[in-house]
C-alpha cells in the first residue's frame, strides 16, 4: 500500500519539528545537565536512607528532606570550601614545599629490596638507576605525564567557583527530587512501558538498582579506602593530609585506588630519614589496598546482582568517555543494556 505525497510530506516535517523541539530543549537545559544527573544519581542511592529517616521523624516528608539537604551541605559543599581556603591560605608554603623537592636525592636502595624474590634485583637495578639520574632527570621525564595529568584535571574539575555552584545547584535539585521522588519515578515508569512495555518498566527498574550498586560498591569503598589512608598519612606525619585523602577518594573511584597516593608517601618518608614510619605506612597502605577486592564485591551485591566486570567495565569507560560523571552513566547504560540482551536470548527459550 503507498504512501499518499501529502501524508509522507505531514509526517516527515512532523517528525523534524519533533526532532527540532528535542534539540532545542536539551541544548537549552545543557547547562543544568551535569547538576542534574548526580543530583538523579544521589537520590536514587540514598531513597531507602529517606525513607527510614521519614518513619522516624512521624512521617513528615519535609522534615526528612531538610534533614538529607542539610547533611547533603555539609558533606559536599562545606569540605569543599574549607579545602579551596586552605589551599589559598597555604599557596606559600606549597609552592616552598614543590621547591623544595628538587634538592632532595633518592637514597640507594636498602639491601632487603634485592633479596625480594622473582623481581627484587629488577627493583634494586631501577632503583640505583633513578637514584643515580637525579631529582632533576626525574622530573624532566615525569613533565609530560604531569602535564597531561593537570591539563584533564583542569578540564574535568574547571574553576574552583563554578565547582561550588554547581555543588550547590546539586543540592538543590536533590531536595526537589526528595520531595516529589514517587512523582518523578512514576513519570519514568510510564515513560519506559510507552516506550517498550513491561521490558522498558523492568528497564527503569534496573537502572536504578545499578546507580545503587555502583553508590554502594564504588563510592562507599573508595570513601573508605580515603579516610582510611587518610588516617594512615596523618598518623605518620605526612603533610596535606586532607589534600592528599581527597586525591585518593578520586583515584579509587577511578578506579586507580588510593595506593598511587600512599607508595609515593612512603618513599617521601624513606627520603626523610623516618624508615620505621614509612615501614608502618607500607603496611597500612597494603592493608588499604586490600579494603578494594574485599569490601566492593559485598557491596555491590547488596546493591544489584549484576556481574562485577559489568560494573567495573561501565565505571571505567563511563569516565574515559563522559568524564566524572560517566561513574553512573556508564554502569546504568551497561546493565540496561545486558539485562535487555539477556531477556532477548531468553525469550524463545521461554516461549519453548
Amino acid at each position: 500500500m503507498s504512501v499518499a505525497p501529502r501524508e509522507l510530506a505531514r509526517t516527515t516535517f512532523v517528525v523534524l519539528v519533533l526532532g527540532g523541539l528535542i534539540a532545542a530543549s536539551l541544548w537549552i537545559v545543557k547547562p543544568f545537565l551535569p547538576s542534574l544527573v548526580w543530583a538523579a544519581m544521589i537520590v536514587i542511592a540514598t531513597w531507602p536512607l529517606l525513607l527510614r529517616l521519614q518513619r522516624r521523624l512521624w512521617g513528615r516528608r519535609w522534615l526528612a528532606v531538610s534533614v538529607m539537604t542539610l547533611a547533603l551541605l555539609l558533606t559536599f559543599v562545606v569540605p569543599l570550601s574549607l579545602a579551596i581556603a586552605a589551599a589559598v591560605g597555604n599557596a606559600g608554603q606549597i609552592v616552598a614545599w614543590a621547591k623544595s623537592l628538587a634538592t632532595m636525592s633518592l637514597p640507594q636502595p636498602p639491601q632487603w629490596v634485592e633479596s625480594l624474590p622473582i623481581a627484587g634485583e629488577a627493583i634494586a637495578s631501577a632503583w640505583r638507576d633513578l637514584a643515580a639520574a637525579g631529582w632533576q632527570e626525574l622530573a624532566k621525564r615525569a613533565a609530560p605525564y604531569a602535564d597531561v595529568g593537570l591539563r584533564w584535571l583542569a578540564g574535568e574539575l574547571g574553576d574552583a567557583g563554578l565547582i561550588v555552584v554547581q555543588l550547590l545547584l546539586t543540592v538543590l535539585l536533590c531536595a526537589i527530587l526528595y520531595a516529589e521522588g514517587e512523582a518523578a519515578a512514576a513519570r519514568l515508569r510510564r515513560f519506559g512501558v510507552r516506550l517498550a512495555g513491561a521490558r522498558g518498566e523492568a528497564a527503569v527498574g534496573l537502572a536504578g538498582k545499578a546507580v545503587r550498586a555502583v553508590a554502594l560498591g564504588v563510592v562507599v569503598t573508595a570513601l573508605v579506602q580515603a579516610l582510611a589512608g587518610g588516617l594512615g598519612l596523618l598518623l605518620a606525619g605526612v603533610p596535606f593530609a586532607g589534600v592528599l585523602t581527597a586525591l585518593m577518594f578520586v583515584l579509587a573511584v577511578a578506579q586507580i585506588g588510593a595506593v598511587p597516593v600512599l607508595a609515593c608517601a612512603v618513599i617521601w618518608l624513606w627520603w626523610g630519614g623516618e624508615a620505621g614510619v614509612a615501614v608502618a605506612l607500607l603496611v597500612w597502605s597494603i592493608f588499604v589496598g586490600a579494603l578494594d577486592n574485599v569490601l566492593r564485591p559485598i557491596l555491590i551485591r547488596q546493591g544489584a546482582d549484576l556481574p562485577l566486570l559489568l560494573i567495573f567495565a561501565g565505571v571505567i569507560g563511563g569516565i574515559i568517555g563522559f568524564g566524572l560523571i560517566g561513574i553512573f552513566v556508564g554502569p546504568v547504560v551497561l546493565a540496561v543494556a545486558y539485562t535487555l540482551l539477556e531477556d532477548w536470548m531468553n525469550d524463545e527459550a521461554r516461549r519453548g
